[in-house]
């Protein structure tokens, strides 16, 4: 059995067929083989070398010329199928942008890409029609001489070179088409994102429409936002389930006039006023009575008794009575002129100061020194014209029986005085947050409040006391200050010198304080609490400092709640305790 020869693959780099000089070569093969085979001729045609050579030369003529067509066919044939594929793509590429944007839009892109293709199809009927025309020149190329040969060679060559041109132009007249349609895409794209941009504008316009038309609700939602924090200070506090029940009541209530509005009334809703700006008006007002009742009338001596209603109470009677007014229901989270003239008329009705003056005659007793060291008293008569102020207020149970609350009423004002809802009473009247300027403000909420009823019968007492350390017990409690540890609960004076100089947390009269720091005094009141003896007979709260002026906020200062003034360093400034708020 013979050997199967295999044929070697040649390495290296594939090198590109040279047409003319396969051609070429072919014509001097067949010459090689007309010279070989000149004398074994059977044919007459080829009965000299000259006509055997003539023959062979048209042979190999047509030899080339076919060759040449075959590669004009090939080259046409992939140009057109390369051509074809690009179309294709460029469609494909078209119809996944066209599920992407509106029918119109897709409709004017494909005709945008019909007409760029048109040019491509045109060139691949060209090359088809170029590669005919070549047939056809060849098999009369194939007639010809030699040269004329030699001529349709040259001439394939250019034709395979015009032909490879023209796919090549097809094939970027595609390209350029699928980037029009591109473009196309992306302007559509460019144009979505406008009417996006366009649709959002409009929903803002929107908003803000809706935003001016509901502009007391929107007031009343921000004055939640602001009550969060006292919220979470009733939380800490304990008293977490009332909280959540408020929440509710008041998220769905305000927007239809909920009592329990009042516990966001302490946010400005763009009128300039808050609830605690109104109270502390009020107090104002309530000590420029007072003290025009003391200026207008002469006395010798003046006796003040009674106490104000407390705020608290003012308030939920005032929320109650405006929510629920059948004539003229308002909601009661903002705070505007018409309102704050509801809540002086109620405040008023509930506080009365009410003043007397009485003449008596009474005995004196003096004692004088007989110069011998006798001590010698002396009795006389003397004429005295008292003054006696009298504070008297009405209680949230009384107000509801004068304006005639139903039982409805009556449950929503028992809520709203509930312990637990303490915390949020503080923030809507002194507006607490951290910090140590909110005993500050407690302090000056409760100026123009006299006799101390609120302070002493707190604290625990059956009647009347020396009430000013009360007074900042009190304010410390209603800031949480005294379950922190913060302020201690005292009614002397002395005593709580000693609890802040335990904790070294006490300074000298030199030192100059911060608000919210406790002032202690030591008068020099040789007829009253006796001269300067190092221990305190009074104390306050430093409101603040300014100019080497101590401003403070004293607990029964002429039996009142009222403001001071010191300068730093005054010798009747025992020193100060440093609360670590």
């Amino acid at each position: 059995m013979p050997d199967i020869k295999t044929r070697e693959i040649a390495k290296g780099t594939v090198k590109a067929i040279d047409k003319s000089a396969v051609a070429a070569e072919r014509m001097k093969s067949a010459y090689i083989r007309t010279k070989d085979k000149a004398d074994h001729s059977l044919y007459s045609a080829e009965g000299s070398p000259d006509e055997y050579a003539a023959d062979r030369v048209s042979g190999g003529t047509e030899t080339a010329a076919r060759e040449t067509v075959r590669q004009l066919d090939k080259f046409g044939r992939k140009g057109v199928k390369d051509t074809k594929e690009n179309i294709s793509k460029a469609k494909d590429h078209f119809q996944q942008k066209k599920a992407n944007f509106p029918k119109k839009q897709a409709q004017k892109s494909m005709q945008r890409v019909r007409r760029s293709a048109e040019p491509a199809k045109q060139s691949i009927k060209t090359v088809e029609h170029s590669g005919k025309t070549i047939k056809q020149t060849a098999k009369s190329t194939g007639k010809a001489t030699v040269k004329t040969a030699k001529g349709t060679v040259k001439t394939a060559q250019k034709t395979v070179k015009t032909a490879e041109h023209t796919s090549k132009a097809a094939i970027k007249t595609t390209q350029q088409a699928a980037k029009t349609a591109q473009k196309t895409a992306q302007a559509t794209a460019k144009a979505a994102q406008k009417a996006a941009q366009a649709a959002k504008a409009t929903a803002k316009a929107t908003a803000h429409a809706v935003k001016v038309a509901v502009k007391a609700t929107i007031a009343a939602v921000k004055a939640i936002i602001a009550a969060t924090k006292a919220l979470i200070f009733a939380i800490a506090a304990g008293g977490w389930v009332a909280v959540v029940v408020i929440i509710v009541i008041c998220l769905i209530g305000l927007i239809v006039g909920s009592c329990f509005g009042i516990f966001f009334s302490n946010e400005d809703s763009g009128s300039g006023q808050t609830m605690q700006a109104v109270v502390q008006e009020i107090n104002t007002d309530y000590q420029t009575q007072l003290d025009t009742t003391k200026a207008n009338i002469s006395y010798d001596v003046l006796e003040m008794s009674g106490s104000r209603a407390v705020w608290p109470e003012v308030l939920a009677i005032y929320a109650v009575k405006t929510t629920t007014d059948p004539d003229n229901a308002q909601e009661v989270a903002t705070m505007d002129d018409s309102k704050k003239a509801i809540l002086k008329d109620i405040f008023w009705q509930m506080n009365e100061i009410s003043s007397r003056t009485e003449t008596k005659t009474e005995e004196v007793i003096t004692e004088t020194d007989d110069g011998h060291g006798n001590i010698v008293e002396t009795t006389t008569t003397v004429t005295r014209t008292y003054l006696y102020i009298t504070v008297s207020h009405k209680t949230a149970e009384e107000m509801a029986d004068q304006y005639n609350f139903n039982a409805d009423q009556r449950k929503q004002l028992a809520e709203l005085l509930a312990d637990e809802n303490q915390r949020l009473w503080c923030a809507v009247l002194y507006g607490i947050g951290t910090g140590d300027g909110e005993i500050v403000t407690v302090a000056l909420s409760q100026i123009g409040n006299v006799g101390g009823a609120p302070y002493w019968s707190w604290y625990g007492f059956n009647s009347r006391v020396e009430w000013c350390a009360c007074f900042v017990s009190w304010c410390a409690n209603e800031c949480g200050y005294i379950d922190a540890g913060v302020i201690p609960k005292f009614a002397g004076c002395v005593w709580g010198v000693e609890w802040f100089r335990d904790r070294g947390l006490w300074q000298d009269n030199s030192y100059e304080p911060r608000p919210g720091d406790i002032i202690f005094f030591d008068w020099d009141n040789k007829g009253s609490s006796g001269p300067q003896d190092g221990e305190s007979d009074h104390v306050g709260i430093v409101e603040k400092v300014e100019n080497g002026t101590v401003y403070t906020v004293e607990g029964n200062s002429g039996d009142s709640c009222r403001e001071n003034h010191y300068a730093i360093g005054y010798y009747e400034i025992l020193g100060y305790g440093m609360p670590q708020y």
